[in-house]
């Protein structure tokens, strides 16, 4: 029996296999709004089998977007188009969920194959960043620090944005605390050097993330399953460690969480990251600590050998990929074939999945 094939049930919904896609942003929005090369680029990791689809980083506000490329959920009508998505994967057989960000300091940029690079100023589009301290990227515009009204801001986006989620069907909500975006730069003190009661001490870097899942898990009621995206590590000295992530990993569990996507990275462009296969896995097992928390491992890895191991060693309980289902939208039929694993086939496909 494969482990990468067997059935996880979360809440209410059931995952027909633990390989999943990672969200990946595209960058091809109009005002936030999806459009048809999401519907197809999404669609198809469905027909290839994926337990689940995660759909790319998604503004809960205008201003929390990356670029002005990026998708959004603060419109009736950005929801609609994601809806239309959701029905297309649900089609064909797999779920589908989003995950919901702010990106902070590193927001208002360009595109990644843009001809400029870093930030995009007000008067070419851009906006005004918001963190939790006036300190920025490296080579990007200066934020402004939020006060208490703008942090109980980002926590209605969120909501708001979570409320969107669930009537355009989506099966998952996950909330974004990783790769250097906004929740995220409130938990490492790299960027986060605030006085009041969301500084300092772990607890207060952690309470705006905190505050963020028991809001969602409140607003969507206790039906959906709700990740939390975070980095393990900033891969430099003084950042956020492990051993937090662990803790946090734990907190946001009792706030309502039942999953935790366990990445790495992003907060600090001098960052120095030891990039290898199944890289990142051992930041899993660490906050897994033993099976407390659920997680998910992510961090080349490409094969479905590959990924089997990682289930059996315990580190844990699914699988996240990204450039693989970029290189074969198939990624889960072919890892089943390979391991000669039970795999829910497209009856459009039968005819590969013997020979």
């Amino acid at each position: 029996m494969s482990l990468l094939f067997s059935p996880l049930t979360l809440r209410s919904r059931t995952f027909r296999n633990r390989l999943w896609v990672s969200p990946m942003c595209m960058y091809s929005a109009v005002d936030g709004v999806a459009q048809s090369w999401h519907r197809g680029h999404l669609s198809q990791f469905a027909s290839g089998g994926a337990g689940l689809v995660l759909a790319e980083a998604t503004a809960v506000v205008p201003e929390g977007r990356i670029s002005p490329r990026d998708t959004g959920l603060w419109t009736d009508e950005q929801r609609d188009a994601w809806s239309a998505i959701v029905d297309d994967v649900h089609e064909r057989g797999g779920l589908i969920g989003v995950q919901l960000a702010h990106a902070g300091r590193k927001a208002s940029t360009w595109w990644p194959w843009a001809e400029q690079a870093g930030s995009i100023a007000p008067s070419r589009g851009g906006w005004v960043t918001s963190a939790p301290s006036a300190i920025a990227f490296e080579g990007f515009a200066e934020p402004v620090a939020l006060d208490a009204d703008g942090i109980d801001g980002v926590v209605a986006g969120f909501v708001t944005a979570a409320r969107r989620a669930v009537d355009a069907g989506f099966d998952v909500l996950e909330v974004h605390g990783a790769h250097g975006y906004l929740l995220h730069q409130f938990l490492s003190p790299l960027s986060n050097r605030r006085t009041d009661d969301y500084g300092g001490a772990l607890a207060g870097r952690a309470r705006l993330l905190l505050r963020v899942l028991a809001a969602v898990r409140e607003e969507v009621g206790e039906d959906l399953p709700l990740f939390l995206r975070i980095s393990a590590t900033d891969h430099a000295e003084g950042g956020f460690t492990p051993d937090e992530a662990a803790q946090v990993g734990q907190w946001a569990v009792d706030a309502g969480a039942d999953l935790v996507d366990v990445s790495s990275g992003g907060l600090v462009a001098h960052q120095r990251i030891d990039v290898h296969p199944g890289y990142q896995v051992p930041l899993a097992e660490t906050v897994r600590a033993g099976g407390r928390v659920r997680t998910a491992a992510v961090g080349l890895i490409t094969t479905g050998a590959q990924a089997e191991q990682v289930l059996a060693s315990g580190a844990a309980d699914a699988v996240f990929a990204g450039r693989e289902w970029l290189r074969d939208p198939h990624l889960a039929l072919r890892a089943a074939h390979e391991l000669g694993a039970e795999a829910t086939w497209p009856p459009q496909y039968l005819r590969a999945r013997w020979r």
